[in-house]
């Protein structure tokens, strides 16, 4: 096994949050960013590792307050995949909100293949009972984005507001821009181009969980 002291590393966890964030805001150029989205900002790099996220972000209105007035007032939190689900911390949540992720769903897979679309846009459709005044966090899925915009468009319940992480080659960085062009007049934070992830789409929750307890 080893010596289990054999390494000098900082053990304390308060500490390493700490250091981590005052790290993160030496190396990161905040100046284009408005003043209330550099603690969220210091978040998503922390959940990554990549100081020139902030150059990259794009977002429209108040996605920080609307967030936090959602979360306080008990609002659901819509996730596209199970993998955001489990990176937002439960007890951080402000109202007990509840989670709702749809994508195993009974009949999803089943209608997916069906009509030859992937499962996270139809458990997107699944949303629709929730989507009045939540927050809706996309981690994954580029055509969990693009079926949300498409439902919006339709005249789909307004959420309170959008963050839109989807990552990858195919449809990610065209989703963003989609959503950046497509003035539903709710707040959102997004990211230009490929980068994103469950654990970046998480952080934006928990950043704003951690500033309404």
């Amino acid at each position: 096994m080893g010596n289990p002291a054999a390494y000098d590393y900082l053990r304390d966890p308060q500490a390493i949050y700490k250091k981590s964030f005052a790290i993160a805001r030496a190396e990161a150029d905040f100046s284009r960013l408005p003043e209330n989205l550099h603690g969220i900002a210091v978040r998503l790099i922390h959940a990554c590792g990549m100081t020139d996220l902030p150059a990259d972000l794009a977002w429209s209105g108040d996605p920080v307050a609307a967030g936090r007035a959602a979360l306080q007032r008990g609002a659901p939190i819509l996730v596209d995949v199970m993998m955001v689900r489990h990176g937002i911390i439960n007890r951080a949540l402000p109202a007990q909100n509840k989670i709702v992720c749809t994508l195993n769903d009974d009949g999803v897979a089943e209608a997916a293949a069906a009509r030859g679309d992937t499962r996270s846009a139809v458990a997107t459709e699944r949303w629709r009972g929730h989507m009045d005044g939540a927050i809706v966090c996309i981690g994954n899925a580029p055509t969990a984005l693009f079926r949300l915009l498409e439902m919006l468009a339709d005249g789909a319940p307004k959420p309170a507001v959008i963050f839109g992480f989807p990552v990858g080659f195919v449809g990610a960085m065209e989703s963003k821009q989609a959503l950046i062009e497509a003035e539903t007049d709710i707040p959102y934070l997004t990211l230009r181009g490929r980068r994103g992830g469950s654990a970046i789409a998480a952080a934006a929750v928990n950043a704003l969980a951690r500033e309404t307890k």
